[in-house]
């Protein structure tokens, strides 16, 4: 059976592979690396890269943490057990380009040793997801993007992209606008082995996934970086900005876990784009790109 040492490793090497391709895909902007430790225990490398032809502000961020649970995260994940284990990769990539859209990336491993000495039946599972923010909603790079992620599950089970999609419109949804955070993905939690679904399997699952990110970025941005966009265009993109960074401080499971369980805060909120503007009420032009990519950002539409 897969140790929780091995799934640290192999997220560290998944980490390492993205930050080469992502620099490699800027083609200016390298990573800057930093190692931490939490108080309590564990600690992680926080790389983030900025100022990049076309990465404005970026972060791929690995940890692997232990030691007690305070009680609200524990009446939130509903366990009796105190002690805890976690470890996961988490990328967030904001664009300097309009046409380009933001991405994020998560896997992740929990588990709470106390349960395995006990011999009883072991709190452990995988989590995840992939899910893409574009400024401007382009119908075809939405479909090579799901399309993309459904391959993946595919390989592992048949039921996971329709189930993982549903989750993803759900979990991505800005209860305060009635939006989407934008078209969606694949997300999935507690993710447990079961039959066929061997723990061996789910880590194959959740590598694959890491593994995808690049490909499936590189392609969107190269579709896209070379388009030219105006003033109002980037003014656009400031103000979709600003409907992820809503997400992340009032919504984010991860946010929340890392706050309050003493992560680094640095690292944690990463993900907030450099530059966003709250502008008073905007309303875009009817028949315009905004006004069609506002008409985009709602759950259920079926890209593949």
């Amino acid at each position: 059976m897969i140790t929780r040492e091995q799934i640290a490793v192999e997220y560290q090497l998944i980490q390492n592979d993205i930050c080469t391709a992502l620099e490699h895909l800027d083609g200016k902007a390298k990573f800057e690396e930093e190692l931490w430790e939490r108080e309590g225990g564990g600690g992680g490398r926080t790389r983030v890269i900025q100022n990049g032809n076309i990465i404005e502000k970026g972060g791929v961020n690995f940890s692997a943490v232990h030691g007690r649970l305070p009680d609200a995260v524990k009446n939130s994940l509903k366990v009796e057990q105190e002690d805890f284990f976690a470890t996961g990769l988490s990328i967030v990539i904001h664009p300097n380009h309009p046409m380009v859209p933001i991405i994020h990336m998560n896997i992740r491993y929990f588990e709470m040793p106390s349960s395995f000495v006990k011999g009883e039946e072991p709190v452990r599972w995988f989590g995840g997801g992939i899910d893409l923010t574009p400024h401007y909603i382009f119908e075809e790079d939405a479909r090579y993007f799901h399309g993309s992620l459904k391959s993946v599950c595919d390989q592992f089970n048949k039921d996971f992209y329709g189930r993982f999609k549903t989750w993803a419109d759900d979990y991505f949804f800005i209860r305060h606008r009635n939006e989407t955070r934008g078209i969606g993905g694949i997300f999935y939690d507690r993710l447990t082995a079961s039959g066929a679904l061997t723990w061996d399997k789910l880590f194959e699952f959740s590598k694959t996934l890491g593994r995808s990110f690049i490909p499936v970025y590189t392609e969107l941005v190269q579709r896209n970086r070379d388009k030219p966009f105006t003033e109002e265009q980037q003014l656009w993109q400031y103000q979709r900005r600003s409907r992820y960074a809503e997400f992340n401080l009032v919504y984010d499971a991860g946010t929340k876990f890392g706050l309050e369980t003493n992560g680094r805060i640095e690292s944690i909120l990463m993900s907030l784009p450099p530059t966003a503007k709250w502008l008073y009420n905007y309303q875009p032009q009817p028949g315009s790109e905004e006004e069609k990519t506002l008409s985009l950002l709602k759950k259920g539409i079926n890209w593949v």
